[in-house]
């Protein structure tokens, strides 16, 4: 649960760095969200979270 925790603080982390040195360049990416269709980022995110998933098995293996 330790490592939940510290994963979801990375996260917020790494998102409110890139909100506060890029804003502009991050809203200009959000509205290029709207031109991708559903299926598509839907694959997208399912692809990024098996690979998420592997980088943490195998990390969490080697320790």
């Amino acid at each position: 649960m330790k490592e939940l925790i510290i994963a979801f603080g990375l996260f917020l982390f790494i998102e409110g760095i890139l909100y506060a040195i890029f804003p502009a360049k991050m809203k200009s990416m959000l509205r290029k969200l709207e031109l991708i269709n559903e299926k598509q980022l839907r694959s997208g995110g399912l692809i990024f979270a098996v690979i998420g998933f592997i980088i943490i098995y195998y990390v969490k293996e080697l320790i």
